[in-house]
């Protein structure tokens, strides 16, 4: 296998020549619903310091890998047992089932699953044998995805020329964050209590590098290998519950919906057309950003993409407290520092964590933490409040604004998304991606 650090995986576009995935005709339902678990259940370390650094860490490689597809050199990777604020949800892939945890991404776009008793994961924080994994030898529905089958897009070395005897499996290697993973395609059942999906693409991943995670991956992004795209849905929606440390195993709910028209309640904000370089990204058009009753003087050239893929919104479920560009975030944390003026700063705080501003509130009964708004296109507006924007440490009585930035970068206007908007502040939205109408919907609720 080629380094699993390289992305040897090409990138994949809306006119692939794919075909998509059959299901069985009997019986369909309208909606296929699952139960939502929050991945962010227990804290990673004790330590509240030691924490916020795998934090900023954590967050800065996820941002990195969104905006420049390769490991960050400014990062140091370190090793803890969960990676931060993903969701899961149970699929059963095979003949009979299969079933594992799948973290819900809509910043990635393939379905895969740790395969085989062969697996194993290179510098990763935890042992190979803690590791749930498909058994692809059990299922009788299996088929090996070839090298020569047009759903294969990948680069086969030994299936050069014009070879028609070429037997090998279709590979992959694809990043995340600063870890990677190497495998080959398969051809399976999904299974639903109403419902089959057959010759589902699932890639069989043998080897991980740098993991934080021992879960398998729902990619959800703008793609036809995609989970939901591969189902056929119109649209999928979730409603996220708190994260917070929560100790707690309650889920909420995520739709797979085969229905078109309106959602009783949402808002709508079309999707935008993606930059060719970012072809998976669920983009969004951002009018302007509040802070409290403050309308902040962000340029527009950072609220929408541009022609050179630079710039814009991106949602994102997989990314706990989201990023914002060196020249966005200055804006916002400048404005935000402003109006809380009243609470002191702790300067130690953010140089151990790496986040910033951090604050000590100690002494004080209730915070009043301004309102982040985004307004966007089509009159849609998302209102979050404070403590959904803002991280808390209560055990040392201090917080830390949690967003991640590359402010520290020469370049003013760096490639990618400007703002991706993490699942934090998506806590207690529903949140519905309308494929079919290329659009997202939101409403506040309690989830």
């Amino acid at each position: 296998m080629a380094s699993a650090t390289s992305l040897l995986l090409s990138v994949f576009t809306l006119f692939s020549l794919i075909f998509l995935a059959s299901s069985s005709e009997e019986n369909t339902p309208l909606t296929i619903t699952l139960p939502l678990t929050s991945k962010f259940t227990s804290k990673p370390s004790t330590d509240p310091m030691v924490f916020l650094q795998e934090l900023a860490s954590a967050s800065m490689a996820r941002s990195h890998h969104l905006k420049y597809g390769k490991p960050s050199p400014l990062v140091k990777t370190p090793l803890y047992p969960r990676d931060y604020g993903g969701h899961t949800i149970p699929l059963g892939f095979g003949t009979p089932p299969q079933k594992l945890s799948y973290l819900v991404d809509t910043g990635s776009h393939v379905v895969w699953a740790p395969c085989t008793t062969q697996y194993k994961c290179i510098n990763c924080s935890f042992s190979a044998k803690e590791v749930p994994f498909i058994k692809p030898q059990l299922s009788t529905s299996l088929k090996t995805l070839g090298c020569k089958n047009p759903r294969c897009t990948t680069e086969c070395p030994s299936c050069k020329g014009t070879s028609k005897n070429c037997s090998q499996a279709c590979p992959y290697t694809l990043q995340y964050g600063t870890g990677a993973e190497g495998g080959y395609y398969l051809l399976e059942d999904l299974h639903f209590p109403e419902k089959t999906i057959h010759n589902f693409l699932l890639g069989c991943t043998t080897i991980g590098l740098r993991e934080t995670s021992t879960d398998a991956m729902g990619g959800f992004g703008r793609s036809m290998f995609s989970l939901p795209v591969q189902m056929g849905v119109k649209k999928f929606a979730y409603c996220l519950k708190s994260h917070y440390f929560d100790n707690t195993r309650n889920s909420s709910r995520l739709i797979f919906d085969y229905r078109d028209g309106d959602t009783k309640g949402l808002s709508y904000t079309p999707f935008l057309k993606n930059p060719p370089e970012w072809p998976i990204y669920y983009y969004l058009g951002v009018k302007d950003l509040m802070l409290g009753n403050k309308i902040l003087p962000i340029p527009s050239k950072y609220l929408a993409p541009t022609s050179d893929g630079s710039g814009g919104l991106m949602i994102d479920s997989g990314f706990a407290y989201g990023y914002m560009a060196g020249p966005v975030f200055k804006i916002v944390t400048n404005e935000l520092i402003k109006q809380m003026a009243k609470y002191r700063r702790s300067r130690e705080l953010e140089t151990q964590s790496g986040l910033t501003p951090c604050y000590n509130f100690t002494g004080h009964k209730t915070l009043k933490i301004p309102d982040l708004i985004y307004h966007f296109k089509g009159g849609a507006t998302m209102v979050v409040p404070g403590n959904r924007y803002f991280l808390f440490i209560p055990e040392i009585g201090f917080g830390c604004f949690p967003v991640t930035t590359d402010a520290a970068k020469t370049l003013e206007f760096t490639p990618g998304p400007s703002i991706i908007l993490g699942n934090y502040m998506q806590v207690n939205h529903y949140i519905e991606f309308d494929l079919k109408n290329e659009r997202l919907g939101f409403r506040q609720q309690t989830c």
